[in-house]
């Protein structure tokens, strides 16, 4: 009996392996066999030698891109969209998800929360040719502002309201999707709670200031400590969608930055360099933010 457990057991582990086989192939081939690129940082790469013929210089590369103005910009220009990004799109839904679990009629509250979700689903492609048209010389803000008597203004060739304009849009885009989670968290509070505080006289405000808002800390916490880990990822579908040569002070990230330099100038191996110093930050990044996680808010992948 148990040697025909045992059988079944393995019959059934066999097929799983076998229904994961072709996600595990895809995995190696997308994220596993590009790596073998990363030779290129430590190379003066020509493509007419391949990686295998190219000379070998060591870490000059990255020397060399701690003596370019242009790097120490795009590494602040990246920290701070994605933290402004990271802040924004914690407090707006928590926010949005308290005012919209406020709402006791079931239709408008389900209707509000669709109309502000469908943004998420909208790529970046579509969604930049509609912010540039929205706040193009000739757009509706424009008119409006035209209307009112005061000049045009080129919103997106602005590099000192380029921060804050990628910003924006990126909360306003993710907000209704994000805030999915914190009301799905605001379900699990005990409606015990808000009986016994309004029978001892709590009003409405002081019910969500000692009952929901303690409810959604944990939820809030771990949203915060798991988006440390994405903090050098400012976004390159947007901002390549939005930015331009006037906005680069201040609008060119790492992403976009490696993007220009290694396809358009075909300086691969300083791209390579940078691409792989980002992603060396960023894997640290994300396992301390995983090991603050599983103290602070016992969560644990595995």
């Amino acid at each position: 009996m148990n040697r025909k457990k045992n059988n079944i057991f393995h019959s059934r582990t066999g097929a799983y392996w076998l229904m994961l086989l072709p996600a595990l192939v895809w995995m190696i081939m997308i994220n596993i066999v590009p790596m073998f690129g990363i030779v290129m940082a430590f190379q003066d790469y020509n493509p007419g030698l391949g990686i295998f013929r190219s000379e070998f210089i060591g870490l000059e590369n990255f020397e060399y891109m701690f003596q370019i103005k242009d790097v120490s910009q795009i590494f602040t220009n990246t920290v701070v969209i994605a933290v402004g990004k990271l802040l924004l799109n914690v407090f707006v839904p928590v926010v949005f998800a308290l005012l919209l679990n406020e709402i006791k009629n079931a239709a408008f509250k389900k209707s509000v929360q669709t109309i502000v979700y469908l943004p998420h689903f909208i790529s970046w492609v579509i969604m930049g040719g509609i912010l540039l048209d929205v706040f193009g010389l000739y757009g509706p803000i424009n008119s409006v502002l035209s209307a009112l008597g005061m000049e045009r203004v080129a919103f997106f060739r602005i590099a000192s309201i380029f921060r804050q304009l990628a910003i924006g849009t990126d909360v306003w885009k993710e907000f209704g999707f994000n805030a999915v989670v914190y009301l799905a968290a605001l379900t699990g509070i005990s409606p015990a709670l808000y009986e016994a505080a309004a029978i001892d006289g709590a009003s409405r405000w002081q019910r969500m200031w000692h009952i929901t808002l303690p409810g959604l800390k944990p939820i809030i916490v771990l949203m915060t400590i798991l988006a440390l880990g994405n903090i050098l990822n400012a976004g390159f579908d947007q901002i390549y969608n939005i930015y331009n040569q006037a906005v680069y002070s201040t609008g060119d990230i790492i992403d976009t930055w490696v993007y220009r330099v290694g396809l358009n100038d075909l300086q691969f191996s300083l791209a390579t360099a940078v691409g792989l110093l980002k992603s060396v930050v960023g894997f640290l990044l994300i396992s301390l933010s995983y090991a603050i996680a599983y103290k602070k808010a016992n969560y644990r992948i595995f």
